[in-house]
């Protein structure tokens, strides 16, 4: 039994419906029915908050002519892939259901001109529930039985919306009940990623990126073989490919080396898919909609026999240094500089200490200025903008000598602002300013990689 998640760019043209399709079709001859997991069209949740926004700062107009948008979009994709058949007008029309729904909570956050994080969940959950519609309708047109199930009815959350967490002993019963009788009579199962609703029925979102979250949250609930992560690459890499045409794709990759990458730059896996995986030993399986026969790279619980697996970036961070003679011979201080980060609910990304310093960073930056002006008082504070991470992420480190010297040989004339290594054995990250982050990844893809 095998979870399949679709994402955005999967599903992004009426050309990826159909070869999704044909590839369900497969699974399905090999495996059985799986349990399909999708995202919104590519864009289409970028565009619903434009909408939300819009509508927020009273801009009707503008928030239904995107919404028109969407609807034109949906119905193409819909013209194209049925033609003429007779399942276009009955189609057509349950989307327009829905977004007729949409446009009734857009004017109402025009009306009040305030948009929360409820609100927000409410408008961002249509992509997904418009792809999934489509892609169960051909399913079904080309001859594989399914079934269409709303996320909402089983994927049971918390109510903290924008970033909903699950309710594992309700998720759990619930998604053993729709799902596991469907794919007993043989009907693939279509559902959303991203979205889930709390006890009373609110709609609740998982957060940016958390069809891959709910695909883990599916798969660990209904006991599944294998989560795959289906998207527009072959699986994760030594380095970007954008920055590093040469990257090779890696076979295979440990839970937490994955995590670790996916946490500092390698954006082809949400991190989160990681932890509910781990956790019950589902490998977890990344492959590519253009090129099905590909292997794509697994990811389980065991490490490779590798040193090193990739070279991760992650731009746009900004980085604190916080220095006080009070630190001298003295506790305490350390609590107090993390007890504004904890204030401010901002997480901390990279940490270095020396006697009379620390440095941080953080990618979070919304409450940036209130933290400086907390921790001005105890300290004095320095910031540096648009510096970079680069991660080193491999095996058994503390083992293994030579590593740093190598590193930072290649990296000589690089001007290396922090360095944080020690903490986690399978990784050594550094930062230096945004320009040089390109660079830096390429240098030591050459001399990390050269064999």
């Amino acid at each position: 039994m095998l979870v399949m998640k679709f994402g955005g760019t999967s599903v992004g043209s009426p050309e990826r419906f159909l070869a999704v399709t044909e590839i369900i079709r497969n699974t399905k001859k090999q495996d059985g029915a799986p349990i399909v997991v999708v995202s919104a069209m590519s864009g289409v949740t970028d565009m619903l908050i434009e909408a939300a926004q819009l509508a927020k700062e009273r801009d009707l107009d503008g928030a239904l002519d995107m919404l028109d948008r969407l609807h034109e979009r949906h119905k193409d994709t819909i013209y194209i892939l049925f033609q003429q058949s007779s399942i276009v007008d009955e189609l057509i029309e349950e989307i327009e259901s829905h977004l007729n729904k949409l446009d009734i909570i857009l004017r109402g956050v025009s009306y009040l001109g305030e948009l929360t994080k409820r609100s927000l969940d409410a408008i961002s959950c249509f992509g997904e529930i418009l792809s999934s519609l489509i892609l169960a309708t051909l399913l079904e047109k080309k001859g594989i039985e399914s079934r269409w199930l709303d996320a909402r009815s089983f994927l049971i959350t918390d109510n903290v919306f924008g970033k909903a967490n699950p309710l594992w002993e309700t998720t759990t019963a619930k998604a053993q009940g729709a799902i596991l009788p469907e794919l007993a009579d043989d009907r693939v199962v279509v559902t959303q990623g991203f979205i889930g609703s709390t006890a009373n029925g609110i709609t609740t979102t998982l957060g940016r990126g958390g069809s891959d979250y709910s695909a883990a949250i599916i798969g660990v609930a209904c006991e599944v073989s294998e989560i795959q992560i289906w998207t527009d690459v072959d699986g994760m890499m030594t380095a970007d490919p954008r920055v590093v045409p040469e990257a090779k794709v890696l076979s295979t990759v440990s839970f937490q080396a994955a995590s670790e990458l996916a946490y500092f730059g390698a954006k082809v896996l949400h991190p989160l898919t990681i932890k509910p995986a781990v956790e019950k030993e589902i490998p977890v399986r990344i492959l590519n909609t253009t090129r099905p026969d590909f292997t794509g790279t697994v990811i389980t619980g065991e490490d490779a026999a590798q040193p090193i697996y990739a070279i991760a970036s992650k731009k746009g961070i900004s980085a604190l240094f916080f220095s006080s003679l009070n630190m001298l011979m003295s506790h305490g201080f350390l609590a107090k500089v993390f007890s504004v980060f904890d204030k401010f609910r901002t997480p901390i990304d990279l940490i270095a200490t020396s006697e009379v310093s620390v440095s941080v960073t953080i990618d979070n930056k919304d409450h940036i200025d209130n933290i400086v002006e907390s921790l001005d008082e105890l300290c004095d504070v320095r910031v540096m903008h648009d510096v970079a991470i680069i991660s080193i992420v491999g095996t058994r480190f503390r083992d293994q000598s030579g590593i740093a010297g190598q590193v930072f040989e290649c990296l000589k004339n690089i001007n290396v602002i922090m360095i944080s290594g020690g903490a986690s054995d399978i990784t050594l990250s550094f930062v230096v300013s945004g320009a040089d982050a390109d660079k830096s990844v390429k240098l030591l893809h050459k001399q990390l990689f050269k064999d």
